[in-house]
């Protein structure tokens, strides 16, 4: 028995719905959040220190960014929330 083909199953794929593909999803979702906030031209900013994200806002969003973060990021558990928060550009990228 030789080496799986790529795509195909083997011993050592994980499952479909794995924890890790889990994972995985959930930091792309939270990028194209991110990215969709910034798009529409969210202006809020991430500060990172010692791993705590806190969001800086001294500039107005947009209405259309505004309207997104609310609807889409808000809602979100913390921990949703901050994986979107890492996302968007940092105090220190100013």
């Amino acid at each position: 028995m030789g080496m799986p083909i790529a795509g195909q199953p083997g011993k050592d794929d994980r499952p479909f719905g794995s924890p890790m593909e889990e994972h995985d999803m959930q930091k792309t979702r939270s990028k194209e959040l991110a990215d969709e906030y910034l798009r529409l031209g969210g202006k809020r900013l991430a500060k990172i220190d010692d791993n705590i994200v806190k969001i800086r806002h001294w500039d107005d969003d947009t209405p259309e960014a505004e309207a997104f973060w609310q609807k889409h990021i808000e809602p979100l558990d913390d921990k949703r929330r901050i994986e979107v928060e890492t996302h968007l550009p940092t105090i220190n990228d100013r």
